[in-house]
């Protein structure tokens, strides 16, 4: 099968590095004005050729161009994984301060958790370039999802998205609890953490 993202593959290639580009500078001032970094991991990828055909078939759309870069709007995901529950929120407030981005959806994963367990800050954001779009407007219209939490929600992420995608798998009434219980320890970890963080911030 051809890449579902034909000849906007390269482009979709440069409008996340730009995008990137743009993390990654406001992180080093934050090293620079106050010796700490804003985040602790910037991870980034292009959704598979494969994994965006199946997330159309999911959502019962064609699979299609059209489809994956416009009708679904994360075939670029970065992910910004921080040390403290208010890093993702100061994250954020960066995010929204972004020159040519702009944020058109957002969920609170962490304020509003998810049945399972699952934490985490989504936002859909929206970046005009010089570059055609699907839509054939130029400049074009591109869409990143990106994703910030800590790291326990990331670690626990990565845990519950292996359970997933596994087939056959025993005792999985027991696992999805258990799972469950570990997301709210973490939780409450990670409330621990920022607490004694803003009590030494408050010492100094």
């Amino acid at each position: 099968m051809e890449n579902i993202y034909g000849k906007y593959f390269s482009t979709l290639e440069v409008i996340m590095e730009n995008i990137v580009g743009k993390i990654k500078a406001y992180n080093e001032e934050e090293i620079e004005k106050n010796g700490e970094a804003a985040y602790e991991h910037l991870i980034y990828r292009i959704k598979s050729s494969d994994s965006m055909s199946e997330k159309c078939v999911r959502k019962s759309l064609p699979q299609t161009t059209y489809s994956a870069l416009h009708e679904i709007q994360d075939a670029i995901g970065i992910r910004i994984v921080c040390r403290f529950v208010d890093d993702i929120y100061t994250n954020l407030k960066y995010i929204r301060n972004l020159k040519d981005i702009r944020i058109i959806e957002e969920k609170d994963y962490i304020k509003n958790v998810k049945p399972n367990g699952y934490r985490s800050y989504h936002i859909i954001i929206e970046t005009i370039q010089p570059f055609e779009d699907v839509t054939g407007r130029n400049p074009g219209h591109f869409f990143a999802e990106l994703q910030i939490r800590t790291i326990a929600m990331d670690t626990w992420a990565s845990l519950e998205h292996q359970m997933k995608y596994k087939h056959n798998i025993k005792n999985s009434d027991l696992i999805v609890r258990e799972l469950k219980r570990c997301a709210d320890e973490l939780a409450a970890c990670d409330i621990s953490m920022q607490t004694i963080r803003n009590l030494i911030k408050a010492d100094n």
